[in-house]
Protein backbone atom coordinates (compact mmCIF):
# COMPACT_ATOMS: atom_id res chain seq x y z
CA UNK A 1 0.00 0.00 0.00
CA UNK A 2 1.07 4.02 -0.87
CA UNK A 3 0.40 6.96 0.84
CA UNK A 4 0.66 10.24 -1.52
CA UNK A 5 1.34 12.86 1.11
CA UNK A 6 1.94 16.03 -0.99
CA UNK A 7 5.30 15.23 -2.73
CA UNK A 8 6.46 12.62 -0.75
CA UNK A 9 5.15 8.48 -1.49
CA UNK A 10 5.24 6.29 1.64
CA UNK A 11 5.42 2.73 1.24
CA UNK A 12 3.42 0.65 3.84
CA UNK A 13 4.89 -3.06 4.07
CA UNK A 14 2.25 -5.38 5.56
CA UNK A 15 3.38 -8.23 3.93
CA UNK A 16 5.64 -10.86 6.39
CA UNK A 17 7.36 -12.44 3.45
CA UNK A 18 7.91 -8.71 2.13
CA UNK A 19 8.84 -7.33 5.45
CA UNK A 20 11.23 -9.89 5.50
CA UNK A 21 12.96 -9.22 2.36
CA UNK A 22 13.51 -5.35 2.91
CA UNK A 23 14.72 -5.93 6.60
CA UNK A 24 17.53 -8.84 5.86
CA UNK A 25 18.30 -8.65 2.32
CA UNK A 26 17.75 -4.69 1.95
CA UNK A 27 18.35 -3.57 5.27
CA UNK A 28 20.92 -1.05 4.11
CA UNK A 29 19.18 0.79 1.87
CA UNK A 30 16.13 1.75 3.81
CA UNK A 31 18.21 2.16 7.13
CA UNK A 32 18.24 6.03 6.84
CA UNK A 33 15.53 8.35 8.15
CA UNK A 34 13.53 10.49 7.33
CA UNK A 35 14.38 13.86 8.55
CA UNK A 36 11.72 16.44 10.16
CA UNK A 37 12.61 19.72 8.47
CA UNK A 38 12.62 21.20 12.10
CA UNK A 39 15.84 18.94 12.93
CA UNK A 40 17.75 20.28 10.35
CA UNK A 41 18.05 23.63 12.71
CA UNK A 42 21.77 24.08 13.62
CA UNK A 43 22.89 21.30 11.03
CA UNK A 44 21.45 18.47 13.71
CA UNK A 45 20.75 16.26 10.79
CA UNK A 46 24.02 16.58 10.12
CA UNK A 47 25.79 15.94 13.92
CA UNK A 48 23.16 14.35 15.66
CA UNK A 49 23.71 10.41 15.87
CA UNK A 50 19.89 9.17 15.08
CA UNK A 51 20.12 10.96 11.72
CA UNK A 52 23.23 10.67 10.65
CA UNK A 53 23.00 8.43 7.26
CA UNK A 54 24.71 5.16 7.36
CA UNK A 55 28.11 6.43 6.84
CA UNK A 56 31.65 5.93 8.27
CA UNK A 57 30.67 8.91 10.68
CA UNK A 58 27.96 6.93 11.68
CA UNK A 59 30.09 3.72 12.24
CA UNK A 60 32.27 5.97 14.10
CA UNK A 61 29.81 7.58 16.14
CA UNK A 62 28.33 4.30 17.48
CA UNK A 63 31.39 3.01 18.04
CA UNK A 64 32.40 5.47 20.31
CA UNK A 65 29.12 5.14 21.86
CA UNK A 66 29.42 1.12 22.62
CA UNK A 67 32.55 1.15 23.33
CA UNK A 68 33.12 4.44 25.49
CA UNK A 69 29.77 5.84 26.98
CA UNK A 70 26.91 2.86 27.59
CA UNK A 71 28.95 0.09 28.79
CA UNK A 72 27.98 -1.77 31.35
CA UNK A 73 30.48 -0.24 33.18
CA UNK A 74 30.32 3.15 32.89
CA UNK A 75 26.33 2.68 33.52
CA UNK A 76 26.78 0.85 36.66
CA UNK A 77 29.58 3.58 37.85
CA UNK A 78 26.46 5.70 37.63
CA UNK A 79 24.48 3.96 40.05
CA UNK A 80 25.24 5.11 43.39
CA UNK A 81 25.17 8.89 41.78
CA UNK A 82 21.49 8.24 40.55
CA UNK A 83 20.34 7.27 44.02
CA UNK A 84 22.35 9.95 45.59
CA UNK A 85 19.60 12.33 43.27
CA UNK A 86 16.49 10.67 44.28
CA UNK A 87 17.68 11.15 47.99
CA UNK A 88 18.15 14.51 47.60
CA UNK A 89 14.74 14.45 45.93
CA UNK A 90 13.26 12.56 48.90
CA UNK A 91 14.78 15.01 51.45
CA UNK A 92 13.33 17.92 49.89
CA UNK A 93 9.80 16.59 49.99
CA UNK A 94 10.01 15.62 53.31
CA UNK A 95 11.21 19.24 53.69
CA UNK A 96 8.93 20.86 52.48
CA UNK A 97 6.49 18.68 54.85
CA UNK A 98 7.69 19.42 57.92
CA UNK A 99 7.57 23.22 57.32
CA UNK A 100 3.78 22.85 56.13
CA UNK A 101 4.88 24.14 52.58
CA UNK A 102 3.28 23.56 49.40
CA UNK A 103 6.05 22.01 46.46
CA UNK A 104 6.21 21.98 42.90
CA UNK A 105 6.36 18.28 42.29
CA UNK A 106 6.63 18.80 38.74
CA UNK A 107 9.37 21.16 38.77
CA UNK A 108 11.24 19.23 41.74
CA UNK A 109 11.32 16.24 39.36
CA UNK A 110 12.78 17.98 36.40
CA UNK A 111 15.59 19.20 38.22
CA UNK A 112 16.74 15.90 40.02
CA UNK A 113 16.38 14.20 36.27
CA UNK A 114 18.68 17.52 34.85
CA UNK A 115 21.18 17.12 37.44
CA UNK A 116 21.04 13.72 37.34
CA UNK A 117 21.79 14.03 33.89
CA UNK A 118 24.20 16.10 34.05
CA UNK A 119 26.21 15.08 36.54
CA UNK A 120 26.87 11.95 34.34
CA UNK A 121 27.74 13.79 31.60
CA UNK A 122 29.25 17.05 33.05
CA UNK A 123 30.19 16.52 36.74
CA UNK A 124 27.76 19.12 37.80
CA UNK A 125 24.49 20.21 38.84
CA UNK A 126 22.78 22.57 35.87
CA UNK A 127 20.55 23.60 38.43
CA UNK A 128 19.09 23.55 41.95
CA UNK A 129 15.33 22.92 42.93
CA UNK A 130 14.83 27.29 43.18
CA UNK A 131 17.30 27.98 40.45
CA UNK A 132 16.10 29.53 37.00
CA UNK A 133 18.01 27.80 34.95
CA UNK A 134 15.77 24.54 35.50
CA UNK A 135 12.30 26.73 34.55
CA UNK A 136 14.17 28.17 31.50
CA UNK A 137 15.36 24.64 30.20
CA UNK A 138 11.69 22.84 30.60
CA UNK A 139 10.59 25.66 29.07
CA UNK A 140 13.08 25.10 26.25
CA UNK A 141 12.20 20.96 26.29
CA UNK A 142 8.33 22.02 26.10
CA UNK A 143 9.28 24.14 23.03
CA UNK A 144 11.46 21.52 21.92
CA UNK A 145 8.13 19.23 21.68
CA UNK A 146 5.75 20.84 20.96
CA UNK A 147 7.74 22.44 17.67
CA UNK A 148 8.70 18.46 16.72
CA UNK A 149 5.20 17.34 17.28
CA UNK A 150 3.55 19.86 14.53
CA UNK A 151 2.63 19.12 11.32
CA UNK A 152 4.94 20.97 8.85
CA UNK A 153 4.22 21.55 5.35
CA UNK A 154 7.52 21.38 4.84
CA UNK A 155 8.13 18.10 5.20
CA UNK A 156 5.78 17.12 2.73
CA UNK A 157 6.60 19.83 0.04
CA UNK A 158 10.77 20.15 0.17
CA UNK A 159 10.45 23.19 -1.66
CA UNK A 160 8.89 25.26 0.92
CA UNK A 161 11.55 24.41 3.41
CA UNK A 162 13.43 27.48 2.29
CA UNK A 163 10.18 29.84 2.95
CA UNK A 164 9.87 27.83 6.73
CA UNK A 165 6.00 29.33 6.48
CA UNK A 166 5.08 27.97 9.52
CA UNK A 167 7.94 29.12 11.64
CA UNK A 168 8.79 25.82 13.14
CA UNK A 169 12.55 25.58 11.50
CA UNK A 170 12.75 29.24 12.95
CA UNK A 171 11.30 28.48 16.50
CA UNK A 172 13.48 25.40 16.75
CA UNK A 173 16.80 27.25 16.03
CA UNK A 174 15.83 29.64 19.01
CA UNK A 175 15.39 26.64 21.22
CA UNK A 176 18.24 24.41 20.23
CA UNK A 177 20.62 27.36 20.65
CA UNK A 178 19.92 28.22 23.78
CA UNK A 179 20.96 24.60 24.83
CA UNK A 180 23.78 24.40 22.74
CA UNK A 181 25.13 27.95 24.46
CA UNK A 182 25.01 26.31 27.61
CA UNK A 183 26.78 23.18 26.45
CA UNK A 184 29.38 25.64 24.62
CA UNK A 185 30.41 27.77 28.07
CA UNK A 186 30.57 23.83 29.99
CA UNK A 187 32.63 22.46 26.66
CA UNK A 188 35.13 25.45 26.85
CA UNK A 189 35.27 25.84 31.12
CA UNK A 190 36.35 22.01 30.25
CA UNK A 191 38.60 22.59 27.92
CA UNK A 192 40.67 24.97 29.40
CA UNK A 193 40.67 23.18 33.00
CA UNK A 194 42.64 20.44 30.83
CA UNK A 195 45.24 22.44 29.67
CA UNK A 196 46.15 23.19 33.56
CA UNK A 197 48.86 21.61 35.02
CA UNK A 198 48.10 19.52 37.52
CA UNK A 199 44.51 18.72 36.01
CA UNK A 200 43.44 15.22 37.54
CA UNK A 201 40.82 13.60 34.56
CA UNK A 202 36.79 13.49 35.68
CA UNK A 203 36.70 10.40 34.04
CA UNK A 204 32.62 11.53 33.06
CA UNK A 205 31.05 11.23 29.58
CA UNK A 206 32.58 15.06 28.47
CA UNK A 207 36.18 14.30 29.77
CA UNK A 208 35.72 10.66 28.06
CA UNK A 209 34.85 12.34 24.54
CA UNK A 210 37.54 15.21 24.72
CA UNK A 211 40.27 12.57 25.19
CA UNK A 212 39.10 10.85 22.23
CA UNK A 213 38.94 13.51 20.13
CA UNK A 214 42.62 14.52 21.42
CA UNK A 215 43.99 11.24 20.85
CA UNK A 216 42.60 10.68 17.45
CA UNK A 217 43.59 12.05 13.95
CA UNK A 218 40.75 11.41 11.73
CA UNK A 219 38.16 13.72 13.56
CA UNK A 220 36.01 10.66 14.69
CA UNK A 221 34.63 13.42 17.69
CA UNK A 222 34.79 16.76 17.01
CA UNK A 223 33.74 19.19 19.41
CA UNK A 224 30.66 20.17 17.34
CA UNK A 225 30.02 16.30 16.80
CA UNK A 226 30.62 16.43 21.39
CA UNK A 227 27.76 18.74 21.85
CA UNK A 228 25.00 17.74 19.31
CA UNK A 229 26.04 14.22 21.27
CA UNK A 230 25.03 15.64 24.27
CA UNK A 231 21.48 17.44 22.48
CA UNK A 232 20.54 13.99 21.76
CA UNK A 233 21.37 12.41 25.33
CA UNK A 234 19.04 15.41 26.71
CA UNK A 235 16.05 13.70 25.60
CA UNK A 236 16.82 10.25 26.70
CA UNK A 237 14.20 8.04 28.56
CA UNK A 238 14.61 9.54 32.00
CA UNK A 239 14.67 12.76 31.27
CA UNK A 240 11.34 12.25 28.21
CA UNK A 241 9.88 10.34 31.04
CA UNK A 242 10.17 13.53 33.63
CA UNK A 243 9.04 15.73 30.70
CA UNK A 244 5.44 13.91 30.23
CA UNK A 245 5.06 13.35 33.89
CA UNK A 246 5.69 17.75 33.94
CA UNK A 247 3.93 18.38 30.66
CA UNK A 248 1.07 15.54 30.86
CA UNK A 249 -1.15 17.62 28.96
CA UNK A 250 1.25 18.89 25.83
CA UNK A 251 2.33 14.96 25.67
CA UNK A 252 -1.16 14.05 25.22
CA UNK A 253 -1.42 16.40 22.50
CA UNK A 254 1.50 15.54 20.83
CA UNK A 255 0.07 11.44 20.77
CA UNK A 256 -2.86 12.77 19.18
CA UNK A 257 -1.28 14.89 16.88
CA UNK A 258 0.98 11.81 15.58
CA UNK A 259 -2.69 9.66 15.72
CA UNK A 260 -4.31 12.19 13.60
CA UNK A 261 -1.36 13.57 11.16
CA UNK A 262 -1.87 12.05 7.90
CA UNK A 263 -5.72 12.56 7.65
CA UNK A 264 -5.61 16.08 9.00
CA UNK A 265 -2.20 16.62 6.66
CA UNK A 266 -4.02 15.39 3.70
CA UNK A 267 -6.96 17.86 4.75
CA UNK A 268 -5.05 20.60 5.61
CA UNK A 269 -2.44 20.68 2.76
CA UNK A 270 -5.33 19.89 -0.17
CA UNK A 271 -6.59 23.21 1.09
CA UNK A 272 -3.72 25.14 1.17
CA UNK A 273 -2.80 24.19 -2.17
CA UNK A 274 -6.73 25.05 -3.61
CA UNK A 275 -7.01 28.16 -2.15
CA UNK A 276 -2.86 29.36 -2.90
CA UNK A 277 -3.99 28.20 -6.50
CA UNK A 278 -7.33 30.10 -7.12
CA UNK A 279 -5.82 33.20 -5.43
CA UNK A 280 -3.06 33.32 -7.71
CA UNK A 281 -4.31 32.13 -11.23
Amino acid sequence: MSLKLGQITTIVISSPTLAKEVLQKHDVSFSNRTIPDALRAHKHHELGLPWVPIAMRWRNLRKVCNSYIFTNQKLDANQDLRRKKIQELVALVQEHCLAGEAMDIGQAAFTTALNALSNSIFSLNLSDSNSETASQLKEVVGGIMEEAGKPNLADYFPVLRRIDLQGIKRRMTIHFGKILNIFDGIVNERLQLRKMQGYVPVNDMLDTLLTISEDNNEDIMETSQIKHLFLVTSFSPPFANCFIYVFPLKFLNFLYILREFSLLTSLFVTGFICCWYRYNF
